[in-house]
């Protein structure tokens, strides 16, 4: 089994890079900073699922049963992917457009404190 390069250092899980390239064939050495893909950067785990996803050609029915999971537990990996890689769900970004709205409401006195205490537990 090939060694895959790190994307995140076991120690404190920040973002590794590679600093030296060599080609075995003709001896030849690079040194530099060379940053990886944003793949490289996911877990084992979460490569496993893409590389599942992939072989599915996304359809989730086949992917629930080639990882033997249910429907709900592949959605929650494709969203945990995305996010590794970069893609915010649009819940997200909804939610936090909420959040500044109810903010600036309180901020412009159009609501109590409690009211947006209470608006922003819901």
């Amino acid at each position: 089994m090939p060694k895959e390069v790190l994307g995140k250092c076991p120690v404190c899980s920040h973002d590794t890079e590679v600093t030296k390239i060599s080609c075995d064939s003709c001896g030849t050495n690079i040194e530099g900073r060379f940053e990886l893909c944003k793949f490289c950067r996911l877990s084992s785990e979460q490569k496993a699922f893409v590389d599942a996803f992939i072989k599915c050609r996304g359809n989730i029915k086949e992917v629930e049963k080639e990882l033997g999971v249910s429907y709900p537990t592949v959605k929650n990996r494709l969203e945990d992917v995305a996010s590794a890689l970069g893609y915010k769900s649009e819940s997200d970004s909804s939610s936090a457009g909420k959040k500044k709205e109810i903010l600036d409401k309180l901020n412009k006195g159009e609501i109590s404190v409690s009211d947006a205490i209470n608006l922003l537990k819901d």
